[in-house]
């Protein structure tokens, strides 16, 4: 178990599954994903990903199929994906993953929610360097040699496989380039995978005390609750 898995462990903002409004943001992923890649899964690893990703979240089938169509409307306006980077009260960096249709109302909000909570929008690159970006695929604990997989998919870009034994689950993370190449691994191996995606993980990390971090869950709590925002990471313990 490496680092990947301890910060995943001590995250303290919520997980896809725990964040409000779940739905709207899957099914805002499934339309950028069938935009860029078409509607066929089998042809498209970033909409089977969405799809799976939906699946695990129990989103029902007709928003699934809801949100393919909804790329296919000609009136439907294009989904810019912008990153936004900052610090938060008591210097944690801050990432900001969101994909919206209006990018001057996604940055006011942003800013606004920095500012009311003592913290600072950055530039372009401003905190990046203190994250590592990985991609992660989990699959069923069926009974898995991991090492002899770890082994398998090496040459296809892993670098930490391991079990997340709260979720019976196997974990497989790589660099952020490397999904495709682990993803086509898996499926050739008939490997179902049961979620995946994208993290930033830090270098280093600051721990604060509980008033301190209370400050700064409340900046995260508001730019969690905003419909553009997709994912959020940043280097609080």
């Amino acid at each position: 178990m490496g680092r990947a898995f301890e910060y995943r462990k001590a995250r303290k903002f919520k997980r896809w599954a725990a964040m409000a409004k779940t739905f709207t943001r899957i099914g805002k992923e499934i339309t950028i994903a069938t935009k860029e890649g078409g509607p066929d899964p089998d042809a498209n690893t970033r909409l089977r990903a969405a799809i799976q990703n939906a699946k695990a979240a129990n989103m029902p089938k007709d928003n699934i199929e809801r949100a393919i169509k909804k790329a296919t409307d000609k009136d439907q306006g294009d989904y810019k994906e912008l990153v936004y980077e900052g610090y938060g009260p008591h210097g944690i960096a801050i990432i900001i993953e969101t994909a919206t249709d209006n990018s001057t109302r996604t940055v006011g909000n942003i800013r606004s929610y920095f500012n009311k909570h003592n913290g600072s929008l950055g530039t372009s690159g401003s905190v990046e360097f203190l994250f590592e970006h990985k991609c992660y695929l989990r699959i069923a604990d069926d009974g898995q040699d991991i090492e002899e997989l770890e082994l398998e998919l090496i040459d296809y870009g892993a670098e930490e496989v391991f079990k997340d034994e709260d979720e019976n689950q196997i974990v497989v993370y790589g660099e952020f380039t490397s999904f495709g190449s682990l993803q086509k691994a898996l499926d050739e191996r008939n490997i179902e995978i049961v979620n995946s995606g994208f993290e930033r993980i830090p270098t280093t990390t600051k721990t604060l005390n509980e008033a301190e971090t209370e400050d700064v869950e409340k900046l995260l709590e508001k730019i969690e609750e905003d419909d553009d925002v997709q994912n959020v990471f940043h280097t609080m313990v």
